[in-house]
């Protein structure tokens, strides 16, 4: 028999209905003859209403308080795997739920954010063996000392994923309220598509640059283990898009596949910096050192052998980074410090760029004749990133949209 790892998100487990809908489709899937591990999230908006509980209570993050938040997470994904359990011995499939440390999901001890460093499988061979669903929490894991752990926020993919790797799995198929990746966000372009097939490498660049139908860190163990991955539907009966290895794609990619945006994005410079080594690690370790992460950067040297050096970070993380980065310019006497929390980060992915020229320079010159002025650039082999004001966020993804055809069906 094939094994299928399916994972249902917080909107496919909204409601007790919708719990009853999900039991339905394993059933079907049984009947086809394969065996079934199910990881599921909370409850529709049940973390954002634990997350509100947690800020009700007003206690300044510390090392010990994300420990507690993650004991309190951890309690939404609970709720769901025994309803899921018991909804399907409802319809005469056996079932048995497991939480994070009954599965023994290890983790490393970074609450609220762990990564996962091996699992042990024992419990849900079993439970397959004996002819059961085994229904996971997805986003939840133990240390080697018992904590509790959190995984991040859309970590149920990673756990999916993760389980599907180990167990092997001939597919992980993750269930959501879309039928597929899309060529860009629908709400922003009318004319976005569906896709049927996407790489690994392509699927990485968009989660990581804005589209949120997967989570980057589980499209990263995807292609690391070579899990396929489908993303479908929980509410209707199309294929969805298939991610896999080129190999398993079609051999003619399209030029670009997608395009990602996000309006998470803020913009800080120090200007008048001495041109020395060193200098970058100088201005970058303090803000990393304070679990901020940088994205693109750019430095320009003047003729007087001073330099502007400006980078993004994520929007909440800005009042934090500036704080930090007018510290340093002090010790480092830079002339001056500015930041921008109004800017948008636009990329075009596609592992077809790799063969055709002048996609940048179409992409440029097509931002040109909308009057977007580009303030930031960054390239790949397969993704050109750009950083303009957040105001032209949604003409630019239009007009892109329109300019590579990927309205147009392949």
């Amino acid at each position: 028999m094939s094994l299928y790892v399916q994972k249902y998100g917080g909107t496919s487990v909204a409601t007790t209905q919708h719990i009853a809908n999900v039991a339905r489709r394993i059933e079907r899937t049984r009947a086809e003859g394969h065996d079934v591990v199910v990881v599921v999230s909370a409850m529709g908006k049940e973390t954002d209403r634990l997350m509100g509980l947690f800020g009700e209570v007003n206690v300044p993050t510390s090392p010990d308080v994300r420990r507690e938040m993650d004991v309190l997470l951890s309690t939404g994904e609970q709720v769901t795997i025994s309803l899921l359990a018991m909804t399907l011995m409802k319809i005469g499939i056996p079932s048995q739920s497991f939480l994070g440390n009954q599965v023994q999901i290890l983790t490393d001890d970074q609450h609220t954010k762990a990564r996962i460093e091996a699992i042990d499988t024992s419990a849900i061979q079993e439970g397959l063996a004996a002819g059961k669903v085994v229904v996971v929490a997805g986003f939840q894991g133990v240390t080697q000392d018992g904590e509790i752990t959190t995984l991040g926020r859309g970590g149920s993919d990673t756990t999916a994923v993760a389980l599907a790797a180990v167990l092997k799995a001939d597919e992980c198929q993750i269930y959501t309220d879309v039928e597929g990746v899309f060529t860009t966000d629908p709400r922003v372009v009318e004319g976005a598509r569906c896709l049927k097939e996407i790489t690994f490498e392509e699927m990485l660049e968009l989660a990581s640059l804005g589209s949120r139908v997967l989570h980057a860190r589980a499209v990263e163990f995807a292609s690391k283990y070579q899990v396929p991955l489908r993303v479908l539907s929980s509410f209707d009966e199309s294929d969805g898009t298939l991610i896999a290895g080129e190999d398993k794609t079609s051999m003619e990619q399209p030029v670009i596949s997608g395009i990602a945006f996000t309006r998470d994005e803020a913009k800080l410079t120090v200007r008048g910096v001495r041109d020395v080594p060193g200098i970058a690690s100088t201005i970058l370790v303090p803000i990393s050192n304070a679990s901020i992460e940088v994205d693109m950067i750019v430095q320009n040297v003047s003729a007087d052998h001073s330099t502007d050096f400006t980078f993004t970070v994520a929007r909440g993380d800005f009042e934090e980074a500036l704080s930090i980065l007018e510290e340093v310019a002090s010790e480092i006497g830079a002339n001056e410090v500015s930041g921008d929390n109004k800017i948008a980060k636009l990329s075009i992915v596609g592992v077809g760029m790799r063969s055709h020229a002048g996609v940048a320079s179409k992409m440029f010159q097509v931002l040109a004749d909308e009057s977007i002025n580009i303030q930031m650039i960054s390239t790949s082999e397969i993704k050109i990133s750009v950083v303009f004001e957040e105001k032209y966020l949604e003409l630019a993804a239009r007009a892109l949209h329109a300019a590579f055809e990927l309205n147009e069906a392949v």
